[in-house]
């Protein structure tokens, strides 16, 4: 008789999508079953603890027992998955594992010929099969007997369990052990019944955990990109694969029209494009999927992509609005293109193109049909497209922009997420002194536990209670993880003025999990944070080469400094060791001032 079990893991399909890209750009032959199982950057990026989006080895605690335990084999993932349990963790012997491997803890045995069964988990029984070897070994059991006790161990009958206590005992005594040895080791075997766990089983899961963090150490933006795709309907966890994304120094590029495909996809550092700068040592970028967009469907994504790939890349808006099927020319569809960002590199900006691009639909669709009746439009075509001075009937496009809050606004509107940018850049560490943790290390906390969290508020919504009281709930996001905030009446009566979309807070609250599914956190108190960079007078230096200085860029640069005054002065860092101090009418806010430069000039033109 053979039983199999068929896993569905949604890490099953990011690692087959991530090894059809690599084979697609990178290694034709890539296998990934045939990867070593030595591989030294696996285990130096699990003992960093850096395993967001490897399987099993997500939480806050598990990441934290990586660190302590710096595995060095594929015997210490197994060991991993079987101890990272609520019975193994209520008697610490993830900790013990951890400690007896680093020799911060002396390995010991409960009789020295225990040593060749448990030498290579240190002393511990941690699977089923160690007890069986045990049994075999000091209680003379056959396999089939041995077998027989692995099966009330996994059934955690007791009343089996104590019917084999008298022949493991009696045993014990026959193989000369003695039975005082036989009762405490059944004593240990007994306890262990509640939390043994199959080793095969571990090493299955620890497979699938290998590999995804192969995949993660030696091809990150791809296996980034294809994680981001696979959770692109959950915002929270993509807010947190964002987040690890730039903490790896891989770069995440809004959507663009002539960029992006259909979901996430990778670049290397020679295919970004030149006007986006990587941070340094950056192995590269992704670009956001179009189809992530709100109100932009896969079946007007495929009609898109078919005109471009048909004849190359669009290089005007008025140019999309000629070429695309008239599907695509949704007005609800272009708007939330334009509030992406998907039109940036042509140049359009987004409130200018808003502010028209319902008109130049409307002419552009009238004038597609009339072309195809083989109707002339009398302007147009006498203007043509070889500089004969004809009349152009093309509606300009205003050149004015939104402020920085506006713009990431409309980005997490339609996105769900922050991706050019994010209120908390460059003040994350400022933030993180005036709270008790972190919003992901809140998951771990007890239910009731009082903490103070920070983050933005986001997503805020005011509702009524059954007695018609007035309450409010809202998302709070810092840079790794969101959760949900309930503010009951009474403290929204003395805190709701505090309760605005994109401020930076932090929340004093209680911790509740009476809803398994989601975990809840209700206000007590709410402080709004003003001023966090406490070095506000440190110096901010602009990274702008001169050759891409023109007077456009200056006129920006001015008018963004100008409309943040402070104490900061500015340096211009202008290409081959030049550094120009800008006059102290331009010394600016950092607090204010860093989002808004980071957003017109790339994030790492500007440095703190």
């Amino acid at each position: 008789l053979l039983k199999m079990d068929f896993l569905g893991l949604r890490n099953l399909d990011v690692i087959t999508d991530t090894v059809n890209m690599v084979r697609a750009t990178k290694d034709p032959e890539f296998d990934i079953d045939a990867v070593p199982l030595d591989d030294l950057r696996v285990f130096e990026l699990l003992g960093r603890g850096e395993t967001l989006g490897v399987f099993q080895l997500e939480s806050p605690p598990m990441r934290a027992l990586l660190r302590s335990m710096a595995p060095t084999s594929f015997d210490d993932v197994g060991a991993l998955i079987a101890l990272y349990r609520p019975g193994p963790m209520s008697a610490n012997m993830h900790y013990d594992y951890a400690d007896r491997k680093n020799a911060r803890q002396e390995v010991s045995y409960f009789h020295p010929d225990a040593e060749e069964l448990l030498g290579d988990t240190y002393g511990l029984m941690i699977y089923q099969e160690s007890v069986m070897r045990v049994a075999q070994k000091f209680a003379g059991y056959s396999l089939a007997e041995a077998d027989s006790l692995r099966k009330a161990m996994g059934k955690k009958s007791r009343e089996v369990m104590a019917k084999e206590r008298s022949s493991f005992e009696e045993g014990c005594e026959r193989q000369g052990y003695g039975r005082e040895l036989g009762e405490s080791l059944f004593d240990v075997i007994a306890k262990f019944a509640d939390y043994a766990f199959n080793k095969s089983h571990s090493y299955g899961y620890g497979l699938v955990t290998y590999q995804t963090a192969y995949l993660k150490a030696h091809f990150p933006v791809e296996y980034l990109a294809c994680l981001l795709t696979s959770v692109k309907s959950n915002l929270d966890k993509a807010a947190v694969y964002l987040s690890d994304a730039r903490g790896m120094g891989v770069k995440v590029l809004t959507p663009d029209i002539n960029r992006s495909v259909m979901d996430f996809a990778a670049l290397t550092p020679a295919e970004v494009p030149v006007d986006v700068e990587l941070p340094h040592h950056s192995p590269g970028a992704i670009t956001f999927g179009l189809s992530a967009i709100r109100n932009v469907g896969e079946g007007l994504v495929d009609l898109l992509l078919k005109e471009r790939d048909a004849n190359g890349p669009f290089d005007s808006f008025h140019d999309f609005a000629e070429r695309v099927p008239e599907q695509v020319l949704n007005k609800r569809t272009v708007e939330s293109l334009i509030k992406a960002g998907a039109f940036d590199s042509l140049g359009h900006p987004r409130k200018g193109l808003l502010m028209v691009f319902e008109q130049i639909i409307d002419t552009t669709v009238v004038r597609r049909r009339e072309r195809d009746q083989g109707v002339m439009s009398l302007f147009g075509d006498l203007g043509g497209d070889d500089g004969g001075g004809g009349f152009d009937e093309r509606v300009s496009i205003p050149a004015v922009e939104f402020d920085k809050a506006d713009r990431l606004k409309f980005e997490k509107e339609m996105l769900g997420l922050y991706v050019s940018d994010h209120p908390l850049l460059g003040v994350e560490a400022a933030l993180r002194r005036k709270v008790d943790c972190s919003v992901a290390e809140a998951a771990d906390k007890d239910d009731g536990a009082i903490v103070v969290l920070g983050g933005v508020i986001t997503n805020l919504a005011r509702k009524f209670t059954k007695k018609g009281d007035q309450m409010a709930v809202f998302v709070l996001e810092d840079l790794d993880a969101a959760i949900e905030v309930t503010v009951f009446p009474r403290v929204l009566m003395e805190q709701g003025h505090k309760l605005l979309d994109d401020a930076i807070v932090t929340v004093k609250g209680r911790i509740d999990r009476r809803d398994e599914a989601r975990l809840g956190f209700m206000a007590q108190d709410v402080q709004i944070i003003e001023g966090l960079d406490t070095a506000s007078a440190a110096p901010l230096r602009l990274r702008v080469p001169a050759t891409s200085l023109n007077e456009l860029k200056i006129h920006q640069i001015r008018k963004i400094l100008r409309e943040h005054p402070g104490e900061s002065p500015v340096y211009m860092h202008i290409g081959h060791g030049k550094v120009v101090r800008l006059a102290d009418e331009f010394c600016v806010d950092l607090d204010r001032v860093v989002g808004e430069l980071r957003m017109a000039l790339g994030h790492d033109a500007v440095v703190l």
